[in-house]
């Protein structure tokens, strides 16, 4: 006889906060998902405007299913940028300026009156992708999200690896190039600013009529543009050659690319693994598999689910906490 819990038992959401988007997961405990919503938003939605967006976007998925709100038990949200432990803060080289220092738990919590778990969106990435996607299976893996900024998320020896304040895997502030364009942070020459979604696109800036976006320079690529696909491809030896550093200290089993520009697939991932292979230890370079991630666009959202799912501090039956594949 197969058994499912009943919906009943109570629903936890998972939010993902992007520089243009956000995306809103509902997910039964039995890991199943039973409705989203993917919208985009002002670019640097402000903190209060972005808890407001969330409260509201929850409330029409809840009444979608006709769910109470009583049956929510725990909402999961990501961001881009590092969540400083233990208040759950976002750091200073978050891509969403306006949610610096606000500590996000506490403040979307309040708007939705249910606990808020809090982390850096490529950690979700990289659980969702543990948990359901690619690196199911695997004790030690990164997960690999490009797109407006690049970061990674870390799974070691068979659990989430965050750092002391939360900002392990923030791999885009790694400086390719001393003399290099200043980046966000205050740095010069970091990955991001030659490898990140602005960069790439900003690279057709005076070769092409308007300055497209990262979608269509990826579309580009896909139909046989030599330009797009040579973009993409120093993009990925740029990418690769921060990866090497990350295998020679992690020896990670498994890479996993995620992120606006995994859909680039093997114009990304041939150039990156590569230079991986050039500049690694070679047995550290022979350990790891470079793999596109399985969830797609909704690897955060979905993490940010499992965050939930797996959390000790919110009161969920104990079979919820299994790590079931994602229906």
């Amino acid at each position: 006889m197969l058994l499912s819990l009943n919906r009943r038992a109570g629903l936890v959401g998972g939010v993902e906060i992007g520089k243009q988007h956000l995306h809103v997961v509902l997910a039964g405990l039995s890991h199943a998902v039973i409705s989203e919503s993917r919208r985009p938003v002002q670019p640097d939605l402000p903190a209060d405007e972005g808890a407001a967006l969330v409260g509201a976007t929850v409330s029409d998925l809840l009444e979608e299913v006709g769910a109470d709100r009583s049956e929510l038990l725990g909402v999961g949200l990501g961001l881009p940028g590092p969540i400083r432990e233990p208040n759950g803060e976002v750091g200073d080289s978050s891509i969403l300026p306006g949610w610096v220092g606000v500590g996000v738990a506490e403040l979307v919590s309040a708007e939705l009156q249910v606990p808020v778990m809090v982390d850096n969106d490529a950690n979700l990435g990289a659980l969702a992708e543990w948990m359901w996607g690619a690196g199911r299976g695997c004790q030690d893996m990164v997960f690999l999200k490009v797109a407006t900024g690049i970061g990674a998320g870390l799974i070691v020896s068979g659990s989430p690896y965050r750092g002391t304040g939360g900002t392990a895997g923030e791999i885009g502030h790694t400086q390719v190039n001393a003399h290099g364009q200043l980046c966000r942070c205050g740095n010069r020459g970091c990955l991001e600013t030659v490898a990140g979604s602005h960069a790439l696109v900003q690279a057709f800036s005076e070769t092409r009529e308007r300055t497209p976006s990262l979608e269509q320079v990826i579309e580009w690529a896909l139909s046989g543009d030599v330009g797009s696909r040579r973009v993409i491809g120093d993009a990925g030896r740029a990418i690769g050659s921060a990866m090497a550093m990350f295998c020679n200290v992690l020896n990670p089993a498994r890479i996993v690319v995620g992120g606006e520009l995994a859909a680039a697939g093997t114009y990304l991932i041939q150039p990156l693994r590569e230079v991986l292979e050039r500049n690694a230890i070679a047995s550290a370079a022979a350990d790891v598999e470079v793999v596109v991630g399985e969830l797609g666009d909704r690897a955060v959202a979905l993490g940010a689910v499992g965050l939930v799912l797996r959390s000790t501090t919110i009161e969920l039956p104990e079979a919820s906490r299994s790590e079931a594949r994602l229906g």
